[in-house]
């Protein structure tokens, strides 16, 4: 053991040494707003179709809720900075635009790795029980990595750092040890409104608030059903997800691509796919083409059915070869997106 080193000094040093690129201590019930805010958010519907987070809202609204026994929090943060600029495909509409963070290794598993081997670490040095998380499970990790010194949430209601940007992906350790929390995250926003004005689908009803339902990230990857047509023509050519309020950040000029984990490093073939060559994959081949990426959870029908909407949205004819066979498309959410694909892109007779 080190010589005059506290646990918590060791442990950031530790994280740092497992990739990540921030980590902070809060106290289990150091959020104390989340809970009201979360439920607000449930009541006005604003989670559309993703009833788990209702489901389990109990769980999700302090870190006691999902485990009475945690006593801090250890807020962790891994850097996906990304090399090129997020919004280098808006002009070029026979290319589809993914997010950036799905451009490369799935990051639960990067992220859950690194957690693991940190938990590993702390249970040597201080002992204690802990649990480690990662998006999947109800735990509320932007309020709690703000609690935590990380950052704080932005008017797009991402977490913000100051030294990293809005290109953090979030874990988090719960444990039975008291450790020394870090000071709160103080929010800087000012009166930038950059993110608000970004936003294609007016996803935001004030600073600070998100209707998912008309976001294009829920839409493109969480909505299973037929996309609204009101924001179809919005959507452009994003089909999955959108960096577009992220993108907008000021905080970004401060995040240095250099610090991302590699894992992160994009795939050439998820940069800038052409709309045509995704048009014609069946689920064999969607399977292969993203298989070790967090698309491949929604499946090729919703990835297809995303494809079309930007095909609609190109203006390029040449697009009507691939867009024809789907019209007849064993799925009818696809089918509904041919149609209106087709109908975009045939020249008034």
């Amino acid at each position: 053991m080190e010589v005059n080193k506290s646990l918590e000094s060791r442990l950031k040093r530790k994280a740092a040494e497992l990739g990540f690129a921030a980590c902070g201590i809060a106290s289990a019930d150091a959020a104390p707003r989340a809970a009201e805010r979360l439920r607000a958010w449930l009541a006005a519907g604003a989670h559309g179709d993703m009833l788990w987070m209702e489901a389990r809202a109990h769980h999700r609204e302090s870190p006691a809720g999902l485990w009475p026994d945690a006593r801090s929090v250890i807020a962790l943060g891994m850097s996906y900075a990304p090399r090129d600029d997020p919004m280098r495909l808006a002009d070029e509409p026979t290319r589809g635009r993914i997010s950036v963070y799905a451009q490369g290794q799935d990051y639960h598993d990067v992220v859950k790795k690194a957690l693991k081997a940190l938990a590993r670490w702390l249970v040597a040095e201080g002992g204690g029980d802990l649990k480690v998380f990662v998006d999947t499970a109800p735990v509320m990790e932007k309020p709690l990595a703000e609690a935590a010194g990380l950052g704080w949430q932005g008017k797009h209601t991402n977490l913000v750092s100051r030294s990293e940007g809005s290109w953090l992906f979030l874990g988090a350790i719960y444990t039975t040890l008291a450790l020394e929390p870090d000071a709160a995250g103080q929010d800087t926003c000012g009166s930038c409104d950059a993110c608000q004005r970004a936003c294609p689908t007016d996803a935001f009803p004030a600073p600070y608030r998100l209707d998912a339902r008309r976001c294009i990230s829920y839409l493109t990857i969480e909505h299973a059903g037929p996309i609204p047509e009101e924001f179809r023509a919005a959507i452009g050519n994003h089909i999955y997800g959108c960096d577009d309020c992220l993108a907008a950040c000021p905080w970004n000029k401060f995040a240095a691509a250099a610090r991302a984990n590699m894992a992160f490093a994009p795939r050439a073939e998820l940069t800038a796919p052409y709309l045509d060559e995704l048009l014609g994959l069946d689920d064999a081949g969607f399977r292969q083409v993203f298989a070790g990426s967090p698309i491949k959870r929604i499946g090729r029908d919703r990835m297809v059915r995303n494809c079309l909407i930007a095909a609609g949205n190109s203006g390029d004819a040449t697009l009507i070869a691939a867009v024809a066979p789907l019209l007849d498309d064993a799925n009818d959410v696809v089918q509904d997106a041919a149609r209106w694909a087709m109908a975009r892109l045939t020249p008034p007779s």
